[in-house]
């Protein structure tokens, strides 16, 4: 469903600073740094850990990342209320 500037979720949201607008969703700007921490201290320090062999380092760059993808996932809950509704009735 395409967001539009006179639905009156969309304008909660905007007047709530403590949400920024990514990619047409409201993400909290405390869950987005913490998650871009995590997943970049996780990234960077598994590669600097790999062996030096070549493709080591990228294998384990995408490892941390993965990881790290998985704690913010269990740590950051996703805070969306959804409502259905019968439509065609």
């Amino acid at each position: 469903m395409a967001k539009s500037k006179d639905d009156p979720n969309y304008q909660n949201a905007l007047d709530d600073s403590e949400y920024v607008e990514v990619w047409e969703d409201f993400v909290s700007i405390k869950d987005l740094v913490i998650s871009l921490i995590i997943c970049c201290i996780l990234t960077i320090g598994a590669y600097l850990l790999a062996p030096n062999n070549p493709p080591k380092p990228l294998f384990f760059g995408l490892s941390g990342a993965l990881i790290g993808f998985i704690i913010c996932s269990v740590i950051i809950k996703p805070k969306r209320n959804l409502i259905e509704t019968e439509e065609g009735k």
